[in-house]
């Protein structure tokens, strides 16, 4: 008996139910916002991941030397190769380029509620436009789908934050401060306590003062991003500022302003980030962690070999993750349940017409099963009920040498008979009143 590895899971058919409902949840979304889907492979070179993140991300993912001497990992985000694509196919492609794809990713990093080492992501990306607008249409979609998930829109926010203000406020200071070190600290803030966040600043090159100086100047930001410019004068912090500004006017417009909160203590990790970042939080405090994220990576198109190309995206966990842990938690979950519109029950030697009643089902765009296991007529009807069968159709010796066939509703118990030359005919979802 082998046991599962950790930090990977198993979806049993009544789970997995409920995660592609969430799933085609948020690609219903993302089509109808007119991103087109794309497909990518499990593995990428290594050193994709190592010139973007540095040798230390090694220690973070499932690498191998696979049989041909390549130094290969499974893909631990899709960033980096959707960066690659398009850098393959620019000058082909129309812009904005607007993807979407849903897949699963490997990280070895340690297991905790809503973090495993394998997950997947729905991720939702647009290419080639700087421009407030697109940035507005992701945490649209965000909202959206969130909405459509069941998640009331007062029980869920996005921090929006800008990383080239943080990154002009730390540059304001003297000695010269490593930002992105910085940087890491401030996205750290929420979850250590204030000395060690200060500690994390003052590693990086700030005095303990300037330190404080700085998280002081977030905080007020917060309140007011105008006074950031009262308290240092620098070109890009103000083109910073404007850009924020300009993004939450746009959010305004596209219908989801109500959700968005100013909070620059919002960074986020990865060094590839540019410009505006947000994270999706919940507001009853049901899941500590962040929810989701994403943001701007303007310069990592260029960075792979491509023409400069803007970029803004998002990704929301679907399986493995905290949104599912969120839905549970507010109770919006699908329901962990398989369904069956019909299940067509062969008793005795009638299986040329219950295979017919089935073809016929199913291409009406039915969910049909038929009994493949040579079981009883009880044995039937105790798997119909177990398969949440909505109507089971019986096909008797009996039944046919009256020509007819009894259909059963489950639900209510309700069964009566129809002719079965006629049947299924161009009924979808026959019930009992369609043969009183």
């Amino acid at each position: 008996m082998y046991d599962r590895l950790k930090g990977f899971k198993d979806f049993y058919p009544d789970e997995m139910a409920a995660r592609r409902e969430v799933i085609d949840t948020l690609e219903g979304v993302a089509r109808r916002y007119g991103f087109r889907e794309i497909a990518t492979p499990a593995m990428e070179d290594v050193g994709m991941y190592v010139d973007k993140s540095g040798e230390g991300i090694v220690e973070e993912l499932y690498t191998f030397t696979d049989k041909g001497g390549r130094d290969v990992s499974l893909a631990p985000e899709l960033t980096p190769t959707v960066a690659r694509m398009v850098v393959a196919k620019g000058q082909e492609l129309s812009k904005p380029i607007k993807w979407f794809s849903t897949r699963p990713f490997w990280r070895y990093e340690q297991v905790q509620q809503g973090r495993f080492r394998e997950f997947y992501q729905t991720n939702v990306d647009i290419f080639g436009s700087a421009e407030p607008e697109a940035d507005a249409e992701i945490l649209a979609f965000a909202a959206d789908s969130l909405a459509d998930l069941g998640l009331p829109p007062e029980e869920f926010e996005f921090r929006v934050s800008h990383r080239d203000i943080l990154g002009e406020l730390l540059r304001s200071f003297e000695p010269k401060v490593d930002v992105q070190d910085a940087i890491r600290a401030v996205d750290k803030s929420e979850k250590v306590d204030r000395a060690e966040y200060l500690a994390l600043l003052t590693d990086a090159g700030l005095t303990i003062e300037d330190a404080e100086t700085f998280d002081d100047l977030l905080a007020a930001g917060n309140e007011d991003l105008d006074a950031l410019l009262e308290a240092t004068d620098r070109e890009d912090l103000t083109a910073a500022v404007k850009n924020l500004q300009a993004v939450l006017s746009a959010a305004e417009d596209f219908g989801v302003r109500e959700h968005c909160e100013i909070s620059l203590r919002t960074a986020r990790g990865l060094d590839y980030y540019t410009g505006v970042v947000f994270e999706c939080f919940d507001t009853k405090g049901r899941v500590s962690r962040a929810i989701f994220g994403g943001g701007r990576y303007d310069d990592l198109i260029e960075s792979f070999g491509g023409q400069p190309t803007p970029a803004v995206g998002v990704a929301p966990g679907v399986m493995n993750s905290t949104l599912p842990l969120l839905l549970e938690e507010a109770g919006v979950l699908p329901e962990e349940a398989v369904s069956t519109d019909y299940y067509v029950l062969s008793v005795g030697d009638t299986r040329d017409v219950a295979s017919r009643i089935a073809r016929e089902l199913r291409a009406s765009g039915n969910i049909v099963e038929t009994d493949v296991a040579g079981r009883s007529f009880g044995s039937q009807m105790g798997y119909a009920d177990s398969i949440n069968a909505e109507t089971v159709v019986i096909v008797g010796e009996q039944d046919l040498a009256n020509d007819e066939v009894t259909v059963k509703e489950m639900a209510g118990g309700e069964q009566t008979t129809a002719p079965v030359e006629e049947f299924p005919g161009d009924r979808e979802q026959p019930g009992y009143e369609d043969f009183a």
